[in-house]
């Protein structure tokens, strides 16, 4: 169990290593990283795949207690959040290189603020499972109103705005961007609530 709780929280570094890459890309205009996200993804696939096949196994031979397979059915959720928010990543690079020749929209700023906000959420939620902190996991909840709140102020001065000149194409990019980190958090948020059902068996 403790070599599985390890490999998660392995799988959660490189993710977490990958949501910094594509935001480097996106906010700081940085091609030199765009390979990284996806190099790291090799990885992080093939993390999930042995997390989900040895959490199987270890359901199937050893576990014995109910907190045991509380435990590992929680891992094999947790896993595919982290993939999730690893192929989100992915996806905003590829935003980034599309948005390159364009100038710098005047959202930028708060969309990469909200940015900051899912990292953040993706660092509590990983600090609490290696500490196994209901509080925090739970807490994690109210930092996802923040996301959310961004995303939907974000998406009306986008969609809404009236002074476009030529392509629309970076407004529908940067839509399409602020939906991939309100996604992004809402995973980080499941992680914390699955972190809760492990301590107290209680689904949030």
């Amino acid at each position: 169990m403790r070599r599985l709780e390890r490999d998660v929280l392995t799988m959660g570094a490189l993710v977490e290593e990958s949501f910094r890459f594509c935001h480097q890309a996106l906010f700081s205009r940085d091609l030199t990283v765009v390979e990284e996200p996806f190099l790291l993804d090799k990885k992080i696939d093939s993390l999930y795949r042995q997390i989900e096949s040895d959490c199987t196994t270890t359901m199937a031979l050893y576990a014995t207690t109910v907190e045991d397979l509380r435990c590992l059915s929680a891992f094999m959720q947790l896993v595919r959040d982290l993939e999730r928010i690893g192929d989100y990543a992915k996806d905003l690079v590829e935003i980034a290189i599309k948005l390159f020749p364009y100038p710098p929209h005047p959202t930028l700023p708060e969309i990469a603020l909200m940015s900051e906000h899912a990292q953040s959420m993706l660092a509590v939620s990983l600090v609490a499972l290696a500490d196994l902190d209901e509080i925090s996991g739970k807490s994690i909840k109210e930092l996802d109103d923040t996301v959310d709140n961004a995303y939907e102020d974000l998406y009306k001065i986008l969609v809404y705005q009236q002074d476009i000149i030529g392509v629309i194409e970076p407004i529908v990019l940067l839509v399409l961007a602020i939906r991939h980190l309100e996604r992004m958090a809402d995973h980080a948020t499941n992680i914390g609530q699955r972190v809760a059902y492990i301590v107290t068996g209680i689904r949030v």
